[in-house]
């Protein structure tokens, strides 16, 4: 009996695909004081803008990446980090994800469990996709961190 063929992988898929887990890496990476892996998926090329959790906008990668380094001094001890995806989408060379990451940290010496809205914008570059662009809050006291209310 033939099989039918494994329907194709859609541009979204891809993208997540080979993003995602270096994604998730350097994040895990980061909250144990590790910098390096999150300043290798990011672009050097212009423009590259953060609007963290912690820290006023951020743009250009000089601004940037040293707010990285100082992010990365402040944590230690993740015991648990996920980026739970809620939306994503690509199409040729610009993509972003959208969703919550759930962390236990210790955050300044002291261990604590947050949830942060966080949405990421992409581009390729020299066929690799770069993150250009992520902006980080605190999920409202008044709003769950789900997907579907």
């Amino acid at each position: 009996m033939p099989t039918e063929p494994e329907p194709a992988m859609s541009e979204v898929d891809d993208f997540l695909d080979e993003m995602l887990s270096k994604q998730v890496a350097a994040e895990r990476a980061i909250h144990e004081g590790d910098v390096e892996p999150r300043l290798a998926i990011w672009s050097r090329n212009d423009p590259v803008t953060l609007f963290g959790a912690a820290v006023p906008v951020r743009s250009g990668w000089p601004e940037v990446s040293r707010t990285f380094h100082w992010v990365a001094s402040r944590f230690s001890e993740s015991v648990d980090y996920r980026f739970e995806v809620v939306a994503a989408g690509a199409s040729g060379d610009l993509a972003y994800t959208i969703g919550f990451e759930h962390n236990t940290v210790r955050v300044n010496g002291e261990m604590t469990t947050y949830t942060l809205r966080a949405t990421h914008v992409y581009r390729r570059e020299d066929g690799e996709w770069r993150i250009v662009h992520r902006h980080g809050d605190p999920v409202p006291e008044d709003q769950e961190p789900r997907v579907n209310p």
